[in-house]
């Protein structure tokens, strides 16, 4: 049998992946009696951990959402990778997110086991970006997850805009929008939404807005022009929403990483943050198949979300792949 701290956290990884969990199946899962996991839930209730407990006829447990952050549990892989993902933010000193990483991150190596803390010492991040002409444009994480909620919310947006004047401040009278999407183009954030003021569609840069609260009543969302985010950011920042004004071929998909990464990664694309640490990217590139290698560069899941020649392209791609490799030849599904 485990210990009582390894077992806690077995139990709290089981509760995180499906929504009930019968108390037998937990017990047996854990190779403990059903009184050792009541003991167990209530261990860690007492640390902050919402479990509610199921009705039924042999009863369960269900992890919700606390009202504050609960003590948190890793295992040593996670901790790893926690502690690789914090330390390559705090090596960005043009962005917001940086300072809070490295406090973070001083507070996680504090309390981590010392044969997890040599590991990680031996890591030295260095951030090299790619030369550009363009000012940086940090953006405050707290700004973005205010913009994003009302996004998921559907709730009208107010917030103070500045025009890019270089005073820092504006005297226009506070912006009303519906908030459509939050998306970053060329390295920068920006809020899609239709200005019910200019009775229009409009794109803001993130870093120039300064939320007010409360927000608004809920919206019924509008069909954007262009009929998706991905074109009408690009006509709107090209000037044109012809196809002729982009690459001959553009697809897109919904990779398995969160839009914050894949942005770092991403100058000509739109890329579009959905639930669940996933984000939508549009791309574009010369060929087809030119465009499936770029968008696995990311080193993700991927699933395409149109056009057919692009998911066609994958498929020639796998095959030509497992041609070159070694061993017995064979055919991707």
């Amino acid at each position: 049998m485990p210990k009582t701290s390894a077992r806690l956290l077995t139990l709290l990884s089981l509760l995180q992946t499906r929504r009930d969990w019968p108390g037998a199946l937990l017990a047996d899962r854990l190779d403990i009696s059903l009184r050792t996991v009541r003991r167990d839930v209530d261990r860690l209730r007492e640390l902050g951990y919402a479990i509610a407990a199921v009705k039924g006829p042999d009863g369960g447990y269900r992890l919700s959402a606390s009202t504050a952050l609960p003590p948190l549990l890793f295992d040593d892989e996670q901790a790893v990778a926690l502690t690789v993902a914090l330390q390559i933010a705090a090596t960005r000193p043009d962005d917001a997110l940086a300072e809070p990483a490295a406090r973070a991150l001083t507070t996680i190596r504090q309390v981590m086991p010392a044969r997890l803390r040599n590991r990680v010492n031996s890591l030295r991040v260095t951030a090299v970006e790619r030369p550009t002409d363009r000012p940086s444009a940090p953006v405050d994480g707290d700004v973005l997850l205010t913009l994003s909620a009302a996004v998921h919310a559907r709730e009208i947006l107010r917030f103070d805009y500045d025009s890019g004047s270089g005073s820092g401040t504006t005297t226009e009278p506070p912006r009303r929008v519906e908030p459509h999407h939050v998306i970053t183009w060329d390295g920068r954030w920006y809020l899609v939404a239709f200005d019910l003021g200019k009775q229009d569609w409009r794109t803001f840069r993130v870093d120039r807005i300064t939320p007010r609260v409360p927000n608004g009543p809920r919206f019924t969302r509008r069909e954007l022009p262009g009929g998706d985010v991905a074109t009408h950011v690009v006509g709107t920042f090209r000037g044109s929403t012809d196809d002729t004004a982009l690459w001959p071929c553009q697809g897109t998909v919904v990779l398995d990483l969160d839009a914050a990464t894949v942005a770092r990664y991403t100058r000509e694309g739109v890329v579009e943050e959905l639930d669940d640490g996933r984000c939508r990217l549009t791309l574009g590139s010369w060929s087809w198949p030119g465009l499936a290698a770029a968008l696995a560069r990311y080193d993700a899941e991927i699933e395409v979300v149109g056009p057919r020649e692009l998911t066609d392209a994958f498929t020639r791609l796998g095959n030509r792949f497992l041609r070159t490799a070694p061993g017995p030849t064979a055919t991707a599904p």
